[in-house]
């Protein structure tokens, strides 16, 4: 599908070499853009930056978003920042919360600032789905929240009441992005904090059984990396008054379980090594702080910012699964 796309601009990727930052430096690099990636490397890797390195229009600033210093190193001269860097992962929070705190608020109030003294044009930032929290209406639709449910879910939903607030008081244009568990190139499936879609993949292609935690029927909006690129790109260049200083969901406005979402796996790794049908899955008690199901209205982005998901989850799983399959191999 083609849309409008960030191109010829100073742009700031805060969290460059991670997931999410690391696909959007690799796109907004294709349309010739000058970017500039922050990142302390914490949890972005550098093999997912390398291939820019010796790119002219790619910088490299290694530092953190907790140096308001380094934050406006980045800014510099910049037209738009879109804001990645965090401390994910509602585990993590719940273990270790007050570098959550220090990172996702302090680092973001950081950006902010930065951001405001160099009169940066748009800033464009990642906000999450965890903001819900304890509310059970579904679909979710973005002026109905309920109480945050871990800490990360209060750190992102001060993010957004921050950005409010600057937005308020000093005319910046804000944007923020509620992302619905995403997935896809680059997403590591090491470490203790790893996501479902990448660890349940290495483990099927070692022949392991994954562990879902619950009974397999929590569900989620699974949301393909090129669906959030897209928003990035289109919450970046809106020229639609009523956008500006909101937030928008960031999936697709569909839904499955973990039941379904590893049988998905399981056929289009099975298409690489029919062995991989064989495997088991286990089952854990559920995990604290997690939400029973999460579905996402999409109708505020598709009506203010044109937003039309380009990838399913059936779609966005088989390009996962050989993408894995071709880089972990």
């Amino acid at each position: 599908m083609s849309y409008k796309r960030i191109s010829h601009l100073k742009v700031v990727v805060t969290g460059g070499a991670g997931f999410i930052g690391s696909n959007l430096c690799a796109d907004l690099l294709k349309h010739h853009n000058h970017v500039i990636c922050l990142d302390n490397f914490s949890t972005g890797k550098h093999e997912n930056i390398e291939a820019f390195l010796e790119v002219q229009n790619f910088k490299l600033i290694q530092g953190d978003i907790r140096n308001l210093s380094d934050c406006r190193l980045a800014v510099e001269n910049a037209d738009i920042v879109l804001q990645q860097a965090a401390l994910g992962s509602v585990p993590r929070s719940l273990n270790d919360p007050i570098t959550t705190n220090e990172v996702n608020i302090g680092g973001f109030l950081n950006m902010l600032v930065a951001a405001r003294d160099a009169n940066v044009k748009r800033f464009v930032y990642a906000a999450s789905s965890s903001t819900y929290g304890d509310s059970k209406v579904l679909p979710k639709t973005e002026d109905v929240i309920g109480k945050p449910l871990s800490p990360y879910a209060v750190t992102k939903y001060v993010n957004e009441l921050y950005a409010h607030v600057f937005g308020l008081n000093y005319g910046m244009q804000l944007i923020g992005l509620r992302y619905f568990n995403v997935y896809g190139r680059n997403q590591d499936p090491d470490g203790a904090y790893a996501a479902a879609i990448p660890k349940f993949t290495k483990l099927f292609m070692a022949h392991q059984s994954p562990l879902i935690n619950g009974d397999g029927t929590n569900s989620r909006d699974f949301t393909f990396i090129d669906n959030v690129i897209q928003m990035n790109h289109l919450a970046a260049l809106t020229e639609n008054t009523k956008a500006i200083g909101e937030v928008f969901n960031t999936a697709v406005g569909e839904r499955a379980d973990l039941n379904q979402l590893t049988s998905l796996l399981k056929r289009y790794l099975s298409d690489f090594d029919p062995e991989i049908s064989n495997v088991k899955i286990s089952y854990g008690p559920e995990r604290t702080g997690d939400i029973s199901h999460s579905l996402a209205s999409i109708e505020k982005a598709q009506s203010l910012l044109n937003y039309a998901p380009t990838h399913t989850l059936e779609q966005g799983l088989k390009e996962s699964v050989k993408w894995y399959w071709e880089n972990l191999k």
